[in-house]
């Protein structure tokens, strides 16, 4: 069983919930930008959540599959189509041997999955088959999909064998047919176009004036073009600091909101670096990572500072949605 990439996209890479515990080898966590798209498209085909997946940057491939799937598409909406003809998101999606899937105009968001139900037969590195581009190594060879590429298969899971069967049974002479039901929106929000964000105060949020905090709460910052994995540069009011003493490299995470000299904020993406030296002004919450993954260049973004009590509320109401997910998953394929 394996996918055909007819058309590579902008940037397609084999992503999972990245490497864990090499931080201190200076080995990235890398993975998914938006994490909790890709869980939901593993519990929708019958995966565990930690499955390596395909993430789709804007302009997405074309892709034939070469035997029947199961496969699901969350995240940005990016115009996808089978066989020419439109296909729903956040939902279970079987497909015979031969089917082709598409691309078209990215809609809302900037970063789709597709998972497969069985995942991709690609050797992980450390752990992971979460592709780091910069260092060359994980994924498909280390590098985004290209014309021609062939990704192994190992079948679909046991869960995922039921789920297509009970699909391809109502649709049985199509080349393909969709699950009705659909996760809620709370688990699946469509992408806002200037979203607001929460986020706590961050270790050095004392060392900036008075007027730069407020008007880093106040004010919204544009995505320049200078955004990628590693993480966005951010235009807006100029942040300054009262302090202007050396700081020590730090650890840093997803989230992180640094202010260079210049003054104008950086938010750390997946790929971020291990320590910054950098003051951190702020602190994105887990809960609210999937719409900073959502943004593109051009959009515009504002802050809001909650508390970490609030913060680690709105993190397990999102886990609990999470379970609840998986339980109503593990009951259609009793």
């Amino acid at each position: 069983m394996s996918l055909s990439i007819l058309r590579p996209g902008l940037l397609t890479t084999v992503q999972d919930l990245g490497r864990h515990g090499y931080q201190k080898d200076g080995i990235l966590v890398s993975g998914a930008m938006d994490a909790t798209a890709l869980r939901v498209a593993n519990l929708l085909v019958g995966n565990p959540e930690v499955t390596a997946s395909l993430e789709i940057t804007l302009l997405g491939p074309r892709i034939r599959f070469e035997a029947d799937h199961l496969l699901a598409i969350t995240g940005a909406h990016l115009s996808p189509t089978l066989n020419g003809q439109p296909v729903g998101l956040n939902r279970a999606i079987w497909v015979r041997a031969g089917a082709e899937l598409a691309f078209g105009a990215p809609v809302a968001g900037s970063r789709a999955y597709l998972a497969v139900s069985g995942g991709f037969d690609i050797a992980p590195v450390l752990g992971s088959q979460s592709t780091y581009l910069r260092a060359g190594f994980g994924g498909l060879h280390g590098r985004a999909l290209q014309t021609g590429d062939l990704i192994p298969c190992p079948g679909p899971t046991a869960a995922g064998q039921k789920l297509m069967q009970a699909l391809a049974q109502d649709a049985p002479q199509a080349a393909w047919a969709q699950a009705r039901w659909t996760p809620g929106p709370e688990l699946c929000p469509k992408p806002q176009p200037n979203p607001v964000v929460r986020a706590i105060s961050g270790p050095e949020y004392t060392q900036f004036s008075p007027e730069s905090q407020l008007n880093f709460w106040q004010q919204p910052f544009m995505v320049t073009t200078e955004a990628d994995r590693m993480g966005y540069r951010l235009q807006g009011p100029m942040l300054e600091r009262h302090s202007s003493g050396e700081l020590l490299s730090s650890a840093v995470t997803f989230g992180t909101v640094q202010v260079p000299a210049g003054g104008q904020p950086i938010v750390l993406m997946a790929d971020h670096q291990t320590t910054g030296g950098y003051p951190r002004i702020a602190q994105v919450i887990s809960a609210d990572f999937s719409a900073l993954a959502q943004l593109r260049p051009g959009q515009h973004i504002r802050f809001a500072e909650v508390s970490l009590a609030e913060a680690q509320a709105l993190y397990l109401a999102q886990e609990q949605r999470l379970r609840a997910l998986r339980r109503a998953v593990n009951a259609r394929t009793m």
